[in-house]
């Protein structure tokens, strides 16, 4: 390690320099100092290693490609270590033993075993893997070759080595798409053989190119008896199976083409073709590849498939009547209980008294809340629930789900907090009613399930970027909180994190079952965290469009309804529960409405016509004549007599999905599902009310002048709501040249819930007629009523 480095001999030039002109001396020196760079420029060079030694392997020489490659300066290593150092020695040990089996000699392992080779005058180029000095390692190619003097003795050897990772991560990179060549081509081959269809493909001419073990079976033909020969001699009709290969040719394509195979052993087989052209890379046609099954499988199948729809269809329309008659006959005489319940609950009453009605009251709730989670369950498992898309102001919704729960909060005592971040849009679109649905079954939940402490209800933009309109609202408690073990369950059906929790809170065990199932139908996710005997978070999130304008589902604001003194209205109920009757009776007490009775629809239709009505509650379920029916031939009434429609507000026990819409198709403006709570009724009539108070007398173009003094905070809007239904013209004269008849049943949908909030039953009016020609794609309708709409938002811009 501590030798000198040996001087490297003189040169001795052939010519004396006192022979040499000096012109020629200038020319030599030139010549010595271009070799000297040359040399300089090669040992320096950073792109590889070189490395010499003196005979006995210690480094001497340590360029700037070895500083580089291996992380040494030169003043660590020059005169200290051999290359063997800087070796793998597992592979220097190898490399000795194969060596020393191949040359019949001992080689012993370290730098000898490096440079035996050149030291015996073989050329030596082999791979080896080296060690930089941070001990990570890689690849790398090296040339040995043994530096003589002039008397050829060995004074040393010179290792040049390149880094080889590059061209061992192509080499792995090649043996892996070779191999995966080689797997895709088996998993091909595979794949063909392991079809259940006969497979076969010909070239133009009709003649098989390759088939499958299928076809071989299908035919009783082995695949070289079938290569090669034509398609179409392996059918019962030869012209027919011709003139399948001609047509998808001509077509490129063919499906469901029925042929009769026959096999050697006289076995025939009606199956049926399926056939497509292909090319080669260069598009070239290639030939025809066609699959044939045996449909005698797929017709049994098929009429299996037919039967078991058809008994899925019959079990479905049981459990829809049922679920239907139970909800009818359930809701029927809950709202008469209920009905009851708080008109008793107004009463003068003692305390024992007020307590047993408290009791009543909140056992019909609790009874109601259950006959609605099956119902809701059973809709979101029969895919028959169906979200609204309708613009909703997120604060007003918060608020009024806050003050729904804040009672019972009070009760014990818990702090209620809730909150919505800055950057939280207010105006959004989606179903408000889902979303409130939700939002009361958790808080209901935090508040049932926490004795002491708080709740805490938060909106926040959720922070994961893939969803970037998505919201997260959480609700957190500080409750008896849920075990680990128990987490996975609680959104199961008829679930609670402990059975004992049934007994002591009560509960269905729906709630969060449905909270899932809404919150996945609506395009989001639901998770729960807790911590036993600390509390729970329970949080969702949604995804929501943000809406231009915040339009409401109900007729007027609900801030100007309560405000406006009630307008004194004749009203019709057609009802032939008399319990219901009374109920209805009792709820308008104390209001300036006058209530007219009709115990079926047959007489409710008499009384109609011949009375000057307001407005009708009718019942849809009654004797003789039902409510729908008796809507319609009210409607068809006013028609022939030129009447305005008079506000029909459906009051049902049926709470499935289409019942709504089979009353607003009946003619019914409004839908209330029973039991009615008095608050409940009295704004629906109110609602009512704001709207007929809107209407134009006589179908006028022009704002009701009455309503713009009764609600000047909505009269500011007004420009913005006329010009985005300007805009809306013209997004559903593009959708129909597009047969985009989705677009018109959204927008007229808006229209008809927002016109007459806005004092244009006109916009109402043509809202809801481009909403039934959008649903029955009827274009010839609707640009009808979109050049209605045009030309009456022209008429308001002359009146200006």
């Amino acid at each position: 390690m501590g030798k000198p480095r040996p001087r490297p001999p003189t040169r001795r030039p052939l010519v004396e320099p006192a022979q040499l002109s000096t012109a020629t001396q200038d020319e030599a020196r030139k010549a010595d100092v271009k070799v000297g760079a040359l040399a300089h420029a090669i040992l320096n060079s950073a792109n590889f290693s070189s490395i010499a030694t003196d005979a006995s392997g210690v480094i001497q020489i340590f360029n700037v490609g070895a500083e580089r490659m291996l992380g040494y300066t030169a003043a660590e290593v020059v005169n200290k270590i051999t290359p063997a150092d800087i070796s793998d020695p597992d592979e220097v040990i190898a490399r000795a033993k194969a060596l020393s089996a191949e040359l019949g000699v001992t080689i012993t392992p370290g730098f000898e075993a490096l440079v035996f080779k050149a030291s015996r005058g073989i050329e030596d180029i082999y791979e080896l893997t080296y060690r930089r000095k941070d001990l990570t390692q890689f690849p790398a190619v090296v040339s040995v070759t043994a530096l003589r003097d002039d008397a050829h003795a060995i004074i040393g050897y010179l290792l040049i080595g390149t880094d080889n990772t590059a061209r061992k991560l192509v080499e792995a990179e090649q043996k892996k798409l070779d191999q995966r060549l080689r797997d895709q081509q088996f998993y091909t081959r595979s794949l063909i053989e392991s079809n259940v269809d006969a497979l076969i493909t010909t070239d133009p001419a009709g003649i098989i190119t390759d088939v499958n073990k299928q076809m071989e079976a299908l035919t009783g033909c082995t695949r070289d008896e079938l290569i090669g020969a034509p398609f179409k001699d392996y059918f019962t009709e030869p012209e027919r199976a011709e003139a399948a290969i001609r047509l998808v040719l001509a077509q490129r394509k063919i499906n469901d083409y029925e042929l009769t195979a026959w096999s050697r052993d006289g076995k025939k087989t009606v199956v049926s073709y399926n056939a497509t052209t292909f090319y080669d890379r260069a598009r070239n046609l290639q030939g025809v590849f066609a699959a044939a099954r045996d449909i005698t499988e797929r017709k049994r199948v098929e009429a299996e498939l037919k039967q078991a729809t058809a008994a899925a269809e019959s079990a479905s329309r049981t459990k829809s009547e049922f679920l239907a008659s139970m909800s009818h006959e359930i809701r029927t005489p809950m709202n008469s209980i209920m009905g009851i319940a708080d008109l008793l609950a107004k009463t003068s009453l003692s305390d024992e008294q007020a307590k047993y009605v408290q009791i009543f009251q909140r056992a019909g709730e609790n009874l109601l809340n259950l006959i609605n989670d099956i119902l809701d369950l059973s809709k979101v498992e029969a895919c028959q629930l169906e979200l609204e898309r309708t613009g909703f102001a997120l604060r007003d919704l918060l608020e009024k789900v806050i003050e729904i729960v804040a009672g019972r909060a009070a009760e014990k005592d818990l702090e209620l907090v809730w909150d919505i971040a800055d950057d939280v849009p207010n105006d959004l679109l989606g179903d408000p009613t889902r979303l409130s649905q939700v939002l009361l079954n958790l808080l209901g939940n935090a508040i049932k399930f926490t004795e002491s402490g708080s709740v805490t209800l938060r909106v926040t933009r959720d922070k994961n970027a893939a969803v970037p309109t998505a919201l997260l609202f959480s609700v957190t408690d500080t409750g008896i909180g849920i075990a680990a073990s128990k987490l996975q369950r609680v959104f199961e059906r008829f679930t609670q994190a402990d059975s004992s929790t049934t007994r002591r809170f009560g509960g269905s065990g729906l709630g969060l079952t449905i909270c899932k199932r809404l919150v996945e139908l609506m395009g989001g996710t639901i998770w729960v965290h807790s911590v036993m005997n600390k509390g729970s978070e329970f949080a969702f999130a949604v995804p929501f469009e943000a809406s231009i304008e915040s339009t409401r589902r109900d007729a007027g604001p609900v801030e100007a309804a309560d405000a406006a003194p009630l307008v004194p209205l004749r009203i019709l109920l057609a009802e032939d529960s008399p319990d219901n009757c009374a109920i209805t009776l009792a709820y308008l007490e104390r209001t300036p409405y006058s209530l007219d009775i009709a115990e079926t629809g047959e007489v409710a239709c008499t009384m109609f016509a011949s009375g000057n009505y307001d407005l009708v509650l009718m019942d849809r379920q009654m004797p003789e004549m039902d409510g729908l029916t008796a809507t319609r031939k009210i409607r068809a009434w006013e028609r022939a007599n030129h009447r305005a429609p008079t506000p029909i507000v459906a009051l049902t026990a049926s709470a499935l999905k289409g019942d709504r819409e089979k009353c607003l198709a009946a003619g019914c403006t409004a839908f209330l599902t029973k039991p009615i709570k008095q608050a409940v009724l009295l704004q629906a009539i109110k609602d009512r009310a704001i709207v007929e108070a809107s209407r134009p007398t006589e179908y006028s173009i022009a704002m009701d002048g009455n309503f713009a003094l009764g609600y000047p905070s909505i009269v500011t809007h007004i420009p913005a709501f006329l010009q985005n239904r300007r805009e809306d013209v013209t997004t559903m004269l593009d959708a129909l040249t597009r047969s985009d008849f989705d677009t018109i049943q959204r927008l007229g949908h808006r229209m008809r819930g927002s016109g007459a909030s806005f004092g244009f039953q006109m916009i109402t009016d043509i809202g809801a007629a481009l909403e039934r020609e959008g649903a029955r794609s009827d274009e010839v309708a609707s640009r009808t009523s979109v050049g209605k709409l045009s030309t009456y938002l022209d008429t308001i811009d002359k009146m200006g």
